[in-house]
């Protein structure tokens, strides 16, 4: 009887060792599971080796670069919406917004002032501003860069790409590069060129008023990107309600007040709301504040000459203007 009160006081210690081992074991699982789900986005699935262009996206797609850790660049360019947002003006760090309308990154390779108001040159000089602006990002450069060096991942890789730690200038080029990989082409109007069967009836209406003189709309969308890379004062400034000086702030040129860089127009109907200022929600309100911009805007200061005159288009031939406008979205999206 003993024996089997041995046997069974030893089994019973035995029972409660495995107990108490199984559960560490769970819980260590347990933590593993944790960290994964709140680790921060600091993975890539890339295989050696690393590019440029790839580390530029997992930088733009990763919260790493705000004061907060709260917003990305992806944040305010939304793959789905062409690298755009759907906001009049975008959402920053601890709620702050965007002082103007967020513009689409797409076919930026080739353009030689970018920004609103045209205040970066190239898209490494571009690259930094958002990071660092107090109402997008918020980080100064140099915190950034205390950041990545830090980070064991991303000193590793930029060691792979560059030979060197993360700095200011190896940190524009790489999202400068991944930028340069987000040109499109594959546009029904694109087709057109080789088809003409390409567009409906409607579009090609629309594209010949777009490149005519009635519509004028080539004489500011002009080139590959529908964009002259000019800058112009569309009539959205009177120094009141609508007192953004755009490209004078930069400038100082009285010339410039009002003036804005002009968009491409590539993948336009899914960049909604439109201008500077975000102020149009709808391809139809563009169309048709250019019929007519007087209309929708009292005194205006410096208007381009192009717009001092309504155009007088009919409800048709705008409807056929906003139908080739959608003609240039692209069949698959840059992600």
């Amino acid at each position: 009887m003993k024996a089997i009160n041995v046997m069974r006081y030893l089994l019973l210690q035995y029972m409660k060792k495995a107990a108490s081992f199984i559960v560490i074991i769970c819980s260590a699982i347990l933590a593993v599971i944790a960290m994964s789900w709140f680790e921060p986005q600091n993975r890539v699935n890339t295989s050696p080796p690393l590019t440029k262009a790839a580390l530029g996206r997992q930088l733009f797609f990763d919260p790493i670069l705000s004061k907060d850790y709260s917003v990305s660049c992806a944040s305010c360019h939304k793959p789905a919406f062409a690298f755009a947002d759907t906001a009049a003006f975008s959402t920053g760090i601890f709620g702050k917004k965007t002082v103007r309308n967020t513009p689409s990154v797409l076919n930026m390779a080739n353009r030689d002032a970018l920004f609103w108001d045209g205040r970066s040159a190239t898209l490494a000089a571009q690259a930094l501003q958002p990071i660092q602006h107090p109402n997008e990002m918020g980080l100064p450069i140099t915190e950034a860069v205390d950041r990545l060096r830090k980070h064991a991942k991303y000193r590793q890789w930029f060691y792979q790409v560059f030979k060197q730690p993360p700095n200011r200038n190896n940190l524009a080029l790489v999202i400068q590069a991944f930028e340069e990989t987000l040109e499109t082409s594959g546009s029904k109007a694109d087709k057109a060129i080789d088809d003409s069967t390409a567009l409906n009836e409607s579009e090609e209406r629309g594209r010949q008023l777009f490149i005519g003189d009635k519509a004028k709309c080539f004489d500011c969308h002009f080139g590959v990107d529908y964009t002259g890379d000019e800058f112009r004062n569309i009539g959205l400034y009177n120094g009141k309600d609508l007192n953004d000086v755009g490209r004078y702030a930069i400038t100082k040129q009285k010339s410039d007040l009002g003036k804005f860089k002009t968009p491409g127009l590539r993948n336009v109907a899914l960049t909604a709301p439109y201008m500077h200022n975000g102020m149009f929600k709808t391809l139809e309100a563009v169309v048709a504040y250019y019929n007519n911009p007087t209309s929708f805007v009292a005194g205006s200061i410096n208007t381009d000459p192009l717009l001092q005159k309504p155009l007088n288009l009919t409800a048709q031939e705008q409807a056929d203007l906003v139908a080739f406008l959608k003609a240039l979205t692209d069949a698959e999206l840059p992600k």
